[in-house]
This record gives structure tokens, sequence and C-alpha cells, in this order.
């Protein structure tokens, strides 16, 4: 069993709140609560908007037949998200870390694309459910509320600085708000009880039927929420024993069973009212607006409309957040490639907006509905390539340990890996035939793209499942041992020290720390300013306003004063620069005109917009300055 401990901070799941929840060692019930958030953050994700389409659609075509699809596949994320726990507390790799380990670079990028395309076809669900709710409720055309979606980085902006309990705490207050509204709806609708119960009868699937009953699957066990989980769990700080880490596990299992079975009740409650109102009464529903209209002229009440459309923005909204951290966590486990999460965010969020936009200037908003369908279908297909390596790294000693999953459970995980692979395979082969057929003489070339594409895919799929196990000898990229020694051998004796200076009182601190590293290093030492006014923008060193004047008079004194101090004491010699105009990029200027092998500045102190308001001027010097930076807090 790998320990979580060894790795360094930088190489952690989701840094910025690993292992910040602290376990009690007080009583069951403390302890339990302190385990319980991560599985409701993932529950989020299976009733976002594209579980309204999938449960509306079987319900209103189906009636109550499909729930037993809804209950198979809660069984199915009840297993597979207590495996992704299982992974991230005992080998303190999320899924994502786990296969860039195991797989060859070709490998992880193509897991990673089609990662990408799951979570984008998610994004999608999220973007249109949020913006069908906005038309709902205020009345904003499709479009625009759409384009509105786009505000949701903003909020990303504000949840990552409230800590990873208040993120549960605001998720689990949305989830609940959907859940009361469509309380609220059955008590409304008084679905047929014998209905229900047949429903739980499963039925052979086929056509439109299958279509459906897969994206209820793919949008139920959705593979992003897989990587997900393997990494929330860590956010909770478990000791390395193996007491500790079985109670983890224990603690873990409670949670998603709780959070995944509130989501089942959620998505079944969707379809019975959506078979209760339309299908008992021979309604078809090829929208969702169309599905809120007939609430309000069915059940006779506006409230019903109202609360159906508070609780679809509640949907998109809390699953805009668990579908940025999926992608945080999937690009920084496969590719080990890390951005600022607004960023990500804003990334994902165009790669949503683009195609919703094309399809409602194409098809009009009644294309909207269809589309929803169509990415939760995506889901599913790309689930097996997620629970593949799921299910073999958990069923893995190696890996695991003793935490190795049983005979029972690996044979209950690889049957329900082959139900998935075979439910999309037998979508896959209708939906090439269907093309292949309505492409008419030209069907051979449909089949020349799409086959070999097709049977490419199940190869890796299948190769992914035989492949053999073996032990990673380390989670970081090279050991302490050898760190250490490659530092000794780099060890290097600095000749010029600059210290960039502000003109304010702060400036002591930055040439303490100069000057102590110059007498150390018998080095040269260059005191830096860059005059930032009006005068030093635009005039640059033809300005000759008091400001400059001011600025130089005060580096020549404090230089000479130097001179005087500490030339005995080590220092070569004490000069001094001025720039003009923009600061980061003067900074770099003159370190490069003066030969500096090592620059002390101060930090600024502030964070957030006012980085926005004032500019930074570390990460820009760091970024374009290939010498080591020493930043002094003022």
């Amino acid at each position: 069993m790998s320990d979580p401990t060894q790795s360094p901070r930088e190489n952690c799941s989701l840094q910025e709140v690993h292992r910040t929840v602290k376990i009690p060692s007080g009583r069951l019930w403390w302890r339990l609560f302190a385990f319980a958030g991560p599985a409701y953050l993932v529950s989020v994700g299976y009733m976002d908007p594209g579980n309204w389409a999938t449960d509306l659609e079987g319900g209103a075509r189906f009636g109550y037949r499909l729930i037993w699809v809804l209950l198979m596949s809660n069984a199915m994320a009840v297993l597979l998200q207590t495996l992704s726990a299982r992974l991230g507390l005992v080998t303190g790799r999320d899924l994502a870390q786990a296969c860039h380990d195991a797989y060859p670079p070709a490998v992880n990028y193509l897991l990673f694309v089609l990662c990408e395309i799951a979570i984008a076809a998610c994004d999608l669900a999220e973007v249109l459910g949020s913006a069908i709710g906005l038309n709902l409720l205020f009345g904003i055309p499709i479009l625009w509320a759409v384009l509105i979606t786009a505000g949701d980085v903003l909020l990303l902006l504000a949840m990552g600085h409230m800590g990873m309990r208040k993120m549960e705490a605001f998720i689990l207050v949305l989830i609940s708000t959907i859940g009361l509204c469509f309380v609220f709806e059955i008590f409304l609708c008084r679905p047929s009880l014998s209905g229900i119960a047949s429903g739980f009868v499963p039925t052979y699937l086929s056509g439109k039927e299958l279509y459906i009953a897969i994206g209820i699957l793919g949008a139920t066990v959705m593979p992003h929420n897989l990587y997900l989980h393997s990494s929330l769990v860590q956010s909770r700080d478990v000791t390395k024993s193996r007491k500790a880490v079985a109670e983890a596990c224990r603690y873990n299992l409670i949670d998603s069973v709780v959070a995944m079975n509130l989501a089942f009740l959620v998505n079944a409650a969707i379809l019975i009212v959506s078979a209760a109102t339309f299908w008992s009464r021979g309604l078809v529903v090829t929208e969702i607006q169309q599905a809120h209209q007939l609430l309000d002229n069915t059940l006779g009440t506006h409230l019903a409309p109202i609360a159906f459309a508070l609780a679809l923005i509640c949907a998109g909204q809390s699953s805009t957040l668990t579908g940025t951290l999926a992608g945080q966590i999937t690009m920084e486990g496969f590719l080990h490639f890390r951005i600022r999460p607004w960023l990500r965010r804003l990334v994902t969020r165009m790669m949503a907006i683009v195609p919703a936009v094309a399809v409602i200037l194409v098809t009009g908003e009644e294309g909207v509905y269809k589309l929803l369908i169509l990415s939760q279908v995506v889901l599913s297909l790309q689930l097996a390539f997620a629970v593949v390596p799921l299910v073999k790294f958990t069923g893995s000693r190696l890996k695991m340990g003793p935490f190795a999953s049983s005979w029972w459970v690996q044979g209950l995980a690889w049957l329900v890996t082959a139900l998935i692979a075979s439910l999309n395979g037998m979508l896959v082969y209708e939906q090439i035939a269907a093309w292949t057929e309505a492409a008419g003489p030209w069907g051979w070339l449909v089949a020349l793209g799409t086959v070999p594409l097709a049977l490419a895919l199940a190869g890796l799929l299948v190769w992914m499942a035989i492949q053999k196990d073996r032990q990673i000898d380390s989670l970081s990229a090279v050991s302490a041992a050898e760190v250490a020694v490659a530092a000794s051998r780099q060890r290097k004796q600095f000749q010029t020290i600059a210290a960039a200076l502000e003109v304010r009182p702060s400036d002591s601190g930055i040439v303490a720390e100069a000057v102590a590293l110059a007498q150390t290093h018998g080095a040269k030492l260059v005191l830096l300013h860059v005059v930032e006014g009006a005068g030093g923008h635009w005039h640059g060193e033809q300005t000759g306003d008091l400001e400059g004047r001011e600025d130089e008079s005060y580096l020549e004194e404090l230089a000479e004063q130097l001179r005087a101090d500490t030339l005995a004491h080590g220092i070569r010699q004490v000069d001094y620069a001025l720039g003009f105009g923009d600061v980061p990029k003067e900074l770099v200027t003159l370190c490069r005109k003066y030969q500096v092998d090592l620059l002390v500045l101060g930090g600024h102190g502030h964070r957030g917009v006012w980085d926005w308001l004032f500019g930074q001027t570390i990460p820009r010097v760091r970024h374009d300055l290939s010498v080591p930076i020493i930043a002094i807090p003022r």
C-alpha cells in the first residue's frame, strides 16, 4: 500500500484542499460527520440538467418502465464510487494520477482527450440547463441566457476561497433545494403506486428505449465523477496507519451509499413526475421548456413550474463547481500540467458555450433538448475508459496491498464493466448502421471512417484490461537522495546580486537580505528602482519630473551609505541603476544589462482582485528572467 504522506505536496491531487479537513478523535458521529461530504459533491453530477433531460424523456415516452434502469445505474454508481474513494484513500493518488503512473504517454494523452470530451459534454448540459432555468424563471431568451452562464467563472472564484467544508455545505443546500422542489411536484401530480412498482421490473431494451436508457446510464454513472471522488476523499487528514485507512474506507462507503441513494431518489422523482404528468395523459415532451409549460397546464398551480425552474437552476449551478474540479484533476493527473482554476473554468465553459450557441442559431431553441440528451450519451460512451482502469487498479495487491478488492467485489465490478461496454457497443453498432443506411451509396465511406475508430477504441479497452500490473517505485519523479546529490553538484557562487527597491520604508528588509547574500558570496550589489509615474511611462529616461529626481537621489545616497558601511565586510562593489515605465519589464532589462544572477525584491502582500488592479510584479519577472528570485514580504 502506498503512503499518501510520502508524496510531495506539489504532487498531491487538488493541493489547495489536500488534507485540510481534520478528523476529530471524539465520538463516532463526529468522525462520521467529518468524513461526510465528498460523495455529496460527486452526487451533484447525478442530478444535473443532463439527468433531467433523460429522465423527462424516459418518463414521458415510456412511463414508469425505465425506473429499473435508474436503480441499476445507481447500484453501479455506489459500487464504482466506493472503489474510487478507496483508490484515493489507500494509494494517495487520484484515478488520473494512477493512470499516468501505469500507462505510456500516448495512452494517457488519449485518455485525457476522451475525458475532456466527457467534461465538455457535462458542462454543455450545465450550460443548457442553467440557461433554460433562467429562461423559464425570468423570461431571458435562451441565447442570451447561455452567454450569461459564462459568468459562472465568478462563482468558482468565490467558492475557491471558502474552503472544502463550506463548499460542501453550499452544495448540500442546493441539493436539498432540488429535492424539496420535487417532493412538492410528486405531491401535486399523485403518481400511480402500482405503475411505480412495475417500473422496477427489468425489460428488454432496443431502439429509442435503448438510446434513452444509455443516456440515463451516462447521466448517472458519470465518468469524470470517478476521477473527482478519488481526489476529494484526500481532503481528509487521514493518517497512514492501516487502521485509520480502513476506518476512512468504511466511513466513505457510508457517505457514498447515502449520497448516491439521495441522487437516485431525485432522479426517480423527475422520471415519476414526467410519467404521471405527461405519459399518463398521452402528452409528448420534446423539450424542458415544454415540460415546464405542461406542468402549469396539467397540475393547475403556478407554483409547480416555479419549483421546476428553481430546481433546474440549482442543478446547473451545483454541477458547475464539480465539473471544474474534475477538469482540474484530470489535467493535472494525466498531463502534470497546472493552470489557475478560474482559467480552467473559462476554457471548459467556452468549450460548452460554442456548440450550444451554434445549435441555437442553426436549429432554434427546440434543438437544445436533443443536444442535452446527446451530451449524456457521449458521457456514457466514455464511461468504460474510466471504469476499466479503476476496477483493475483497485483489484491490484501491488497498488492496494491488503485493501485490494476481494474476489467477489472484483467479479461484480468486472460484470458491471462488461455490461457498460456491451450497452455502449450496442449503441455504437446501431448508430453506425443508421448513419451508413442514411448515407445511401456513400455508406461505405461512412463505415470506413467510423468502424476502424470504434474497433481501435475497443482494442484499447481490452489492452487496458489485460495489461500486466506493475508496481510504482516512487510517487515522485526522482528520489530525495538524487535531488540532494544533484544540488551539491550544482552549488554555485553568485557574482552579481540585485535588490529591487520601491523607495519606501519596507526597502530596509530587501536591502538587509541583499547585503547579507552579497557578503556571503563576495558579490557585487546593484540597487535597482523603476520610476512608475506618468513621466516615467511617457518620457522614459528623458523625464525630469520631481519623482524621478528624488528617486535617483535616494538610490545614490543609499549606495554611498552601503559602500561606507559594508565594503570592508566582503561586498566587492555597490552600484545603482534607474529604470522608467513598466516595472516588471524594466527590472528584467536592468538585470540582463548588469548580468544579475540573483534578484531580491519585495512582495506586495495583496491578492485576488487587487492583483488585477495593481498588477503583479513577481510572476512576470519570474517568467521572463531565468535567475533565482527571493521575495521579501513587506
